[in-house]
């Protein structure tokens, strides 16, 4: 009989807390039943695998920083809204690393994965930024692989302490926007042949 109060969402929560915790890499089944007091097999009940886990996880931090980043975006446009979703992308990767490590490596096995929608869902966010500069469609998957190598890169580089030259980081993060958005703007109507 499973544990009163654990469910698939709760344990998956505990695991992505666990995991921002301990880092996703050392994120175990023996960790995660340790954490949530229960016996490791009584987490079977619950998640099929250490796989399946991992994709939970992985999907619930997309949807969370999607979330983070379309609130930050509400209402702005252009230059202002690529800021805000830059800041809110860095924020929630610096406050949770562990969780959205587990979104980095993960291959989808089709497009009803859960993994797949949740993915669609954090672009949608990003797909509205790119609104304000009139980016070609044709172009828009190509903004939007920018956009995420470019402050995806940045958030990963710094959440794993990467930058540890004596510039500020924060001064060099709105520079990188800056630099984006003047990117942009220069594709803004440019139609491709």
């Amino acid at each position: 009989m499973p544990r009163a109060g654990l469910d698939p969402a709760a344990v998956v929560a505990a695991g992505a807390e666990l995991a921002d915790e301990i880092g996703f890499a050392a994120l175990t089944m023996g960790a995660l039943a340790e954490k949530v007091g229960v016996r490791t097999p009584s987490l079977y009940k619950h998640v099929a695998s250490q796989d399946d886990l991992n994709r939970r996880i992985a999907a619930l931090a997309m949807d969370e920083a999607a979330v983070a980043v379309g609130a930050a975006i509400q209402g702005r446009a252009g230059h202002d809204a690529l800021r805000a979703a830059a800041r809110a992308l860095r924020d929630f990767v610096r406050t949770h690393p562990g969780r959205y490590a587990a979104t980095l490596s993960l291959e989808l096995t089709g497009p009803d994965d859960p993994l797949a929608v949740a993915a669609a869902r954090s672009l949608e966010p990003f797909t509205a930024v790119l609104r304000g500069y009139d980016i070609a469609p044709s172009d828009t998957t190509h903004a939007l692989r920018a956009l995420r190598s470019i402050f995806h890169g940045f958030a990963t580089i710094e959440a794993g302490g990467g930058f540890q030259w004596s510039t500020d980081t924060d001064e060099s993060f709105e520079w990188l926007v800056d630099l984006v958005d003047r990117g942009l703007q220069g594709r803004s109507g440019h139609r491709t042949r």
